[in-house]
C-alpha cells in the first residue's frame, strides 16, 4: 500500500504530517487508516511526548476524498462509504484521546473532516495563508465526525452557528479573531513556532499533562464536587511519579526542574 503519512521526530516532539499533496491531503481510506496508525502508536511512545498534525504541499486537508465516494458509489447511495464515515469518526476520536499534547500545524485550507481533524486537537497554529471552511452546509448535508461538539467548545455556540449555518470561509485573521486558532505566523515561521511550543510542552511533566488534559476535556459533564474529586484522584498518581519528586526538589533549590516525563 502506498504510504500516505510521513512521520518525523525532533527530540522528544512527533510530527505526523498528511502526504498527498496533489489531492490537498484529501482523507481516502488508505489515508485515515494509516493516519489511525500513526496516532495510536504515537499515543503509545513514551519516547513520544508531544504530537503535531500537519499537510504537505502548502495544504493541511481538505476532508474527504469525494472522487473516491464516487468511485466506489456512482453517486447513488445517500451515504457513501459507510467504511470510511466510520474510520473517519474513529480518526477524530483517536486525536481528541491522545494523551499527549496535539498542535495542528495549519498551512493552506482545514476543510470539513480535515477542520475536525484540527479542532480535535489541543491547540491549533495556522500559517497567515491558512483557511477554514465548515463545508458540510455547502453540499446540503451536517458535520458527521465531532465538529458539533467541538467547535462550540472552542468559538463559542454562537459562532459555531455562525460558521456550521453559512459555510463561510475564514482567513488566518478571522479564525484567530475568533479564536479557532490560538496563533498565526508567517508560512516561512510557522514550523520553527510550532517546534518550538511543542517542544516546550514535551519538556514538562508528561503524566501530570495527561492527567491535566484529561481533566480538562471531560469536566463539562460534572459538577464542582464532581470535578474535585478526580482532580485528587488524578493527585495521588501525580503524587507516585519521579517527575513531582524532581519539582518539589526545583523548587526548594530554586532552580528549573527537568522532567523526564515519568
Amino acid at each position: 500500500m502506498e504510504s500516505h503519512i510521513e512521520i518525523e521526530r525532533h527530540g522528544d516532539v512527533g510530527v505526523i504530517a498528511l502526504n498527498r499533496p496533489r489531492a490537498r491531503n484529501a482523507l481516502n481510506t488508505a489515508l485515515l487508516l494509516q493516519l489511525r496508525k500513526a496516532i495510536k502508536e504515537a499515543s503509545a511512545d513514551p519516547k513520544m511526548r508531544a504530537v503535531i498534525l500537519t499537510g504537505r504541499g502548502g495544504g493541511f486537508c481538505a476532508g474527504a476524498d469525494v472522487r473516491e465516494w464516487a468511485d466506489k458509489n456512482a453517486g447513488i447511495d445517500p451515504f457513501p462509504n459507510n467504511d470510511w464515515v466510520e474510520e473517519c469518526i474513529k480518526m477524530v476520536q483517536d486525536v481528541a484521546r491522545c494523551p499527549k499534547p496535539t498542535i495542528a500545524m495549519i498551512d493552506g485550507a482545514a476543510v470539513g473532516a480535515g477542520l475536525d481533524m484540527a479542532l480535535a486537537c489541543d491547540f491549533r497554529y495556522a500559517s497567515e495563508r491558512a483557511k477554514f471552511v465548515c463545508s458540510y452546509i455547502r453540499v446540503g448535508f451536517a458535520p458527521d465526525c465531532g465538529g458539533t461538539w467541538l467547535m462550540p467548545r472552542i468559538i463559542g455556540v454562537e459562532l459555531a452557528k455562525r460558521f456550521a449555518f453559512t459555510g463561510e470561509l475564514w482567513d488566518a485573521a478571522t479564525a484567530k479573531a475568533n479564536r479557532l486558532v490560538g496563533d498565526v505566523y508567517p508560512v516561512a515561521e510557522l514550523t520553527d513556532r510550532t517546534l518550538e511550543f511543542a517542544s516546550r510542552l514535551a519538556a514538562g511533566p508528561t503524566v501530570a499533562i495527561a492527567l491535566t488534559k484529561k481533566l480538562i476535556d471531560s469536566a463539562f459533564g460534572r459538577s464542582l464536587p464532581e470535578q474535585q474529586i478526580e482532580e485528587q484522584a488524578a493527585g495521588r498518581i501525580c503524587v507516585t511519579t519521579r517527575d513531582h519528586a524532581e519539582g518539589l526538589a526545583a523548587a526548594n533549590e530554586r532552580r528549573e526542574p527537568k522532567f523526564i516525563g515519568a
